[in-house]
């Protein structure tokens, strides 16, 4: 695979405000495992092979089990995962793919029972961030495999 053209580069103001959101986003307080969890499930939505490489590589760096990253795609079918994160995923899931799901309200209601007002309006900008990253490094062909996870805790890396 080839790029096509590196974003950050040609729009780097752009990407300082993609940042901005993100920094956001690590700050806050909900759990960066969930943070992650969150991240690559939205990304195997997407299919952008770069922030799967990039969040399942963090996700280990910060903890995460193999087994849980390998049954993330079929979340629903394990006992891997808590209450809440099975809410964040199902989150996650109708809010990427809110052309289709509009976001239904059983989902709304099992999101309200997990997380406080904020935590789900922080929840969903952490949605936010990831749909907009994936569509950045899925259009303009990222390459993945070079992302070394970073080593200073919640602090994004480059995407």
């Amino acid at each position: 695979m080839q790029p096509r053209l590196d974003y950050a580069s040609v729009a780097p103001d752009g990407v300082k405000a993609m940042w901005g959101l993100e920094k956001y986003v690590h700050g806050c307080g909900l759990e960066p495992s969930l943070l992650e969890l969150v991240k690559t499930r939205a990304s195997q939505i997407n299919g952008c092979a770069f922030c799967i490489d990039m969040h399942t590589k963090d996700a280990r760096a910060g903890g995460e089990t193999e087994q849980r990253l390998y049954a993330l795609s079929a979340w629903r079918e394990t006992p891997f995962f808590s209450d809440r994160e099975c809410t964040a995923l199902a989150w996650t899931e109708a809010v990427t793919n809110v052309a289709q799901t509009n976001v239904p309200d059983e989902v709304y209601e099992l999101a309200r029972q997990h997380f406080d007002e904020k935590e789900l309006a922080d929840l969903t900008l952490a949605v936010v961030a990831i749909n907009g990253w994936n569509r950045l490094a899925v259009s303009f062909r990222k390459v993945p495999g070079t992302h070394e996870p970073s080593q200073h805790k919640g602090c994004p890396t480059v995407v």
